[in-house]
């Protein structure tokens, strides 16, 4: 990874972020950026900082699930975000426009590839995982969020266990990208992110306002699918899933023909897509 190439064609003034770094190897971006947020010596790092790593060895996805982070095999990045214009309610909808951007990404690498609600960036035919996305909100004072993408751009060599409802991984390269070079991929996601995070933090995270849905919407796999939404607690909920709504919440058609939203969960798809 080209750390002197992504801060010329990257950093402010010119370009959207504030400070981008790419490390051989870490635990964790998203835990490293979180405790860069503010330090013990009053050090805080400013609004849209990257750190990206060459390999994860404590990679996290969802609900505390390892993400396989070999190194040389992926893109592993973490941004800070500040975004004062947008409420703690309003942050929930993050993890949308990162799925956008990865879709963004896809189509320019020549690679076919959907969203699976709420974080899931699946590709080629047989729809495999391919990417994903974790936000998490900063324990502080301040609006602040640490969002985390880990995408696979070569193969793995190791075998990763399948996802919810059994979702197998894939690669960029799997599915024909036009390129492998992670620099180049890198440079695409983060402007992609950039362009979409902008729109998103100038409507005050209202996915609507800032033009985001109907992409999302049209983009979304999940949507007029039957689904089994697995809730934090461990529960099921059987369903159609019907919407997205403005602040990134799947509504749910559920059997009786209420319709219920959904803020947070694993969601099985029960057909193909």
């Amino acid at each position: 990874m080209d750390e002197a190439a992504l801060r010329a064609a990257l950093l402010q003034p010119d370009g959207p972020y504030a400070a981008i770094d790419v490390v051989p190897s870490t635990g964790s971006t998203n835990a490293d950026l979180r405790a860069a947020a503010t330090t013990d010596d009053g050090f805080q790092a400013e609004d849209r900082t990257v750190l990206i790593a060459d390999e994860q060895t404590a990679g996290v996805g969802r609900r505390a699930r390892d993400w396989r982070s070999p190194k040389g095999a992926g893109i592993y990045l973490s941004v800070l975000l500040r975004p004062r214009e947008v409420s703690f309610a309003g942050l929930g909808s993050l993890a949308v426009v990162a799925g956008l951007a990865l879709v963004d990404v896809a189509a320019d690498l020549g690679v076919d590839a959907v969203l699976k609600w709420p974080n899931d960036v699946l590709a080629g035919p047989d729809r495999a995982k391919c990417a994903g996305v974790l936000s998490e909100a900063l324990s502080s004072d301040e609006i602040g969020v640490v969002l985390g993408i880990g995408l696979n751009v070569l193969p793995l060599k190791e075998k990763v266990p399948p996802g919810p409802g059994g979702l197998p991984a894939t690669s960029l390269a799997e599915q024909g990208a036009r390129t492998t070079d992670r620099t180049e991929i890198a440079r695409l996601l983060l402007t992609a992110f950039a362009d979409r995070e902008s729109r998103w933090r100038a409507a005050g995270g209202d996915l609507e306002r800032a033009g985001l849905l109907a992409d999302y919407r049209r983009h979304c796999a999940t949507l007029g699918q039957g689904v089994n939404i697995i809730t934090p607690d461990g529960g099921a909920v059987p369903g159609e899933a019907v919407d997205v709504d403005s602040s990134g919440q799947l509504v749910l058609k559920t059997p009786g023909g209420q319709r219920r939203t959904i803020f947070a969960g694993d969601v099985v798809h029960l057909r193909p897509s």
